[in-house]
């Protein structure tokens, strides 16, 4: 494997001096993070052993073959670095993963409180998890958007009450 593509495994969440944990990819560079997800998509079509986030990874780019030609380059320095600018109406596929995954942490732990409920509504309601999540995506990521461009933590009450309104 070129040294490039070795990436020591992502770290557990560790515990900071306040108590809050520090999520897995903290620490990793958007290009690290896309080296992760591409090296988890070989894995994958290669049958090797993969660790539990990368079987996360791999499950969720299986779920989008639009995005699969993106994961199987024999060269990933133009994956690595591509940008997705809004304006080219090209959507980041790193991004809408990403969400995905952590819609289904959210769901996992039912952080915020109550996410668990509206997903299973959702999915009553779409007829799969999938779909549910798609749902869930754009209003997650204006939150995200709204809180990083504000400098403030995501408010999770109005978070929770605008998916609410997804429920009709």
């Amino acid at each position: 494997m070129p040294a490039q593509l070795q990436r020591p495994a992502a770290r557990a969440p560790r515990h900071v001096a306040d108590g809050e944990l520090v999520p897995v990819f903290h620490e990793q560079s958007r290009e690290g993070l896309r080296r992760f997800y591409i090296e988890a998509w070989r894995k994958r079509q290669r049958g090797l052993p993969m660790q539990p986030l990368e079987r996360q990874i791999a499950e969720v780019i299986a779920e989008h073959p639009e995005y699969s030609p993106l994961f199987e380059v024999a060269d990933d320095a133009d994956v690595v670095s591509a940008e997705f600018p809004p304006e080219t109406g090209r959507e980041n596929p790193f991004l809408h993963l990403g969400l995905h995954l952590a819609i289904r942490e959210q769901v996992s732990t039912d952080r915020p409180a109550g996410i668990t409920a509206v997903h299973a509504a959702l999915v009553q309601r779409l007829g799969n998890a999938h779909e549910a999540e798609h749902a869930m995506l754009e209003t997650l990521g204006e939150v995200l958007w709204t809180a990083q461009r504000s400098g403030v933590a995501p408010d999770e009450n109005a978070y929770l009450e605008r998916l609410r309104k997804l429920l009709g």
